[in-house]
């Protein structure tokens, strides 16, 4: 994916470099709280399956639960997330960053519950056990470069992963997640 510089700004809450794909799923986040932390999440539909269109049906709710067994398990769920970076790097916002998407769950950050109230959501097309492509390492690293760069309250150690914040209900990223990576990108995006 070639992108210029320009194009990984926020405005309004919607990245330029992001094709938009509105959800349904989102509200208004509480009264003065803007984006502290970021959450890396991995989803595939089917699970373990890349490149279809079922994660956008799922955000926007419009999955087939007859497609796949799988499916009706969760069709009927209301989710979303701030992001999808899908294997080759390409870049979906289905949910304005300055609006609250409905991808933690019950989850708690240091101390403070109901993460979707203060974070971003990212999605990398991906499973818990199988590494996650370069494309997608260099997009989300501009896209985390993007974000803090927005949302100055955004440190270096508030990138986690779902994991992280439902320990014991949720493994995503996963352990192919190379966060060396990640944090080595964010070091030397801010230098």
């Amino acid at each position: 994916m070639t992108v210029t510089s320009d194009q990984w700004h926020i405005d309004e809450g919607w990245l330029a470099a992001a094709r938009r794909v509105p959800s349904p799923n989102f509200n208004a986040r509480p009264a003065g709280i803007e984006p502290e932390l970021i959450v890396i999440h991995g989803i595939s539909l089917p699970p373990g399956e890349y490149g279809g269109p079922e994660i956008e049906s799922l955000f926007t709710n419009g999955l087939d639960p007859d497609a796949h067994p799988y499916f009706a398990e969760i069709a009927h769920l209301k989710v979303s997330a701030h992001f999808l970076i899908c294997r080759a790097g390409a870049l979906t916002q289905f949910v304005a960053t300055d609006d609250r998407a409905w991808h933690a769950g019950e989850s708690c950050w240091q101390g403070r519950e109901n993460c979707n109230d203060f974070s971003v959501g990212i999605e990398l097309e991906g499973c818990d056990d199988e590494p996650y492509s370069d494309h997608q390492y260099e997009s989300l690293q501009s896209l985390l470069a993007a974000l803090r760069k927005a949302y100055p309250r955004i440190r270096g150690d508030a990138i986690v992963g779902h994991s992280d914040i439902a320990p014991g209900r949720k493994t995503d990223p996963g352990a192919a997640f190379d966060w060396s990576r990640v944090q080595r990108d964010c070091v030397e995006a801010i230098e």
